[in-house]
């Protein structure tokens, strides 16, 4: 049996990996810091680690033998991650944490980036002609981590990955973010504040991100590919859509937040590489992805 070590495998993403791994054949090795594992299998294991000290981190590896990494964890609190100085940190733990998987024999590792790799001057990114000029701490890291990667991988004769990220949205998502933000305050009862809304985007439900990972994880594929929809969509549709399905459009008020500074108009992945090559197909379209957050935050409020 295939034997994956899943890393944040409670957060926003690693959670929703657990049963597709489960469902393709994997023994899953699922690593927390401190959230309670949340949901048990007969082939599922929950290792309680903190992946930045190096002893741990080392008998993790040694102690559970993967053949297969998916790697999520990384500092991810809304707003502060971009300058962060655990971005470093973060670098290089997983640094080690590569270099720990090849030295057990590890076969196959996919490891999450990010669309603030690029140069967002262009607008439209592709894997092999985009410039990669991130502007934050956290995708100079991350695009340290992808050449790192890149180059051991080589040297090592290891089949990696790397999956860049644009927007996306979903259940256990930080109650900051935009799509869970204009919820809670939609059913509420409260003003769901915005910018304009006419920045151009390409969101894609949580369910279906983690389906591509592991399905990435699953292939042969290698290199960098983007994760998206491939269908874009500006931010105003996106609240608007929220907002008629809660029953609420009176309380969305486009115009009174100031855009970001440099925010570009638009942003978007080519999903050329994850359509076809990878052969993958999102299984949420946003109307039925934005209807399931809106009952998930239901039960919670």
């Amino acid at each position: 049996m295939k034997k994956v070590l899943l890393t944040g495998a409670t957060g926003f993403i690693g959670r929703q990996c657990i049963i597709p791994l489960l469902d393709k054949g994997y023994e899953v090795h699922a690593v927390h810091s401190h959230t309670d594992p949340c949901l048990y299998h007969e082939h599922l294991y929950w290792h309680q680690v903190n992946l930045l000290e190096s002893a741990q981190l080392k008998k993790l590896i040694t102690t559970v033998k993967p053949s297969h990494l998916l790697h999520f964890a990384w500092y991810a609190i809304p707003s502060k991650y971009w300058t962060a100085k655990e971005n470093f940190v973060w670098l290089q733990s997983s640094i080690e944490l590569l270099r720990l998987f090849a030295q057990e024999n590890g076969q196959r590792v996919v490891i999450a980036g990010t669309c603030a790799e690029y140069d967002w001057q262009y607008g439209y990114c592709s894997e092999n002609t985009t410039p990669l000029v991130p502007s934050t701490p956290y995708g100079k890291c991350k695009q340290a981590l992808q050449q790192t990667l890149e180059a051991f991988s080589t040297v090592h004769n290891l089949s990696s990955a790397w999956g860049r990220i644009f927007f996306l949205y979903g259940t256990y998502e930080y109650p900051a973010r935009l799509v869970s933000s204009v919820i809670n305050s939609l059913l509420r009862g409260q003003p769901a504040n915005c910018s304009h809304g006419e920045q151009i985007r390409d969101f894609l439900y949580v369910e279906d991100v983690a389906d591509a990972f592991v399905t990435l994880l699953d292939s042969h594929l290698i290199g960098a590919i983007n994760i998206g929809s491939g269908q874009p969509t500006s931010i105003k549709n996106i609240v608007t859509t929220i907002a008629h399905q809660i029953g609420r459009p009176d309380l969305l008020k486009l115009g009174i937040l100031p855009s970001t500074a440099n925010e570009p108009t638009l942003l978007l992945p080519n999903t050329m590489r994850l359509k076809q090559e990878l052969g993958w197909q999102a299984q949420y379209d946003l109307t039925t992805g934005l209807e399931q957050t809106i009952n998930w935050w239901k039960t919670r409020l």
